[in-house]
């Protein structure tokens, strides 16, 4: 691999029909950026493909969930320095052409960490009417608890800075964390923001949340927050 001072995360699991789109655009959008996807134990070609479109893949010995697999991503970009790093899904939905939308504010030190929200803006795919219901509800949650306003708390299209990426390599929640970590960012001192960007709509395969899991997964992120919430903030000696 080329070394950048750009990691880009992909977090994939089961997804040889997509991440191999994927890679090549991340590698095709213009930006200096080493891509690493990380396989969270897929029983298909994903490690496969993904190796084959030109990223570096860490397979994870079994399904973790989505919170082990992109923590796995901080660790790898802590551990080879990586300045920033933008977290990008293995389902064809994000926008790599967007990527400095979120990333450059991160970069001039706007920010800690950007998140792309798709309800800033009015256009492009904006997920199903029950799934909004939950993320509005999300959204009153983390204002509760943070005081801001988190337009798209399930966005897994984010920009991080060193120190972000430092302390998500140890602290980063498991199972559903997208929610949980702006929470977990912010009573520990960072500073979040977010962008307007576009998605598509998933380009193939199944989503891992049915709509059957959707109210479970609502119940224990809701209590996950709580939980965030009453927890004291993690010591941290260096920022930097």
């Amino acid at each position: 691999m080329t070394k950048s001072d750009l990691l880009a995360i992909v977090p994939a699991y089961n997804e040889e029909h997509n991440v191999g789109a994927v890679v090549e655009k991340l590698r095709k959008c213009g930006l200096p950026m080493d891509v690493l996807v990380v396989n969270d134990g897929s029983s298909d070609r994903t490690a496969e493909v993904a190796k084959s479109a030109g990223a570096t893949v860490v397979t994870l010995p079994y399904n973790l969930g989505i919170g082990g697999a992109v923590e796995t991503g901080f660790i790898y970009a802590r551990d080879y320095g990586y300045s920033f790093a933008v977290q990008v899904d293995g389902d064809g939905q994000h926008k790599p052409e967007e990527i400095p939308t979120i990333l450059n504010p991160v970069k001039n030190g706007e920010t800690d960490v950007a998140i792309g929200s798709r309800f800033l803006t009015k256009e492009g795919f904006r997920s199903s009417p029950f799934r909004r219901i939950g993320i509005y509800i999300f959204r009153g949650a983390i204002y509760l608890a943070t005081r801001q306003i988190i337009t798209d708390n399930t966005s897994g299209f984010r920009a991080y800075n060193r120190k972000a990426i430092k302390f998500l390599a140890e602290h980063y929640p498991c199972d559903y964390p997208e929610v949980e970590v702006v929470v977990t960012l912010k009573k520990n001192g960072f500073h979040l923001k977010e962008f307007p960007v576009q998605m598509d709509e998933r380009q193939g395969g199944r989503s891992s949340i049915t709509p059957a899991k959707s109210v479970y997964y609502m119940v224990k992120v809701l209590l996950a927050v709580l939980v965030c919430y009453l927890r004291s903030p993690e010591v941290r000696e260096d920022r930097s």
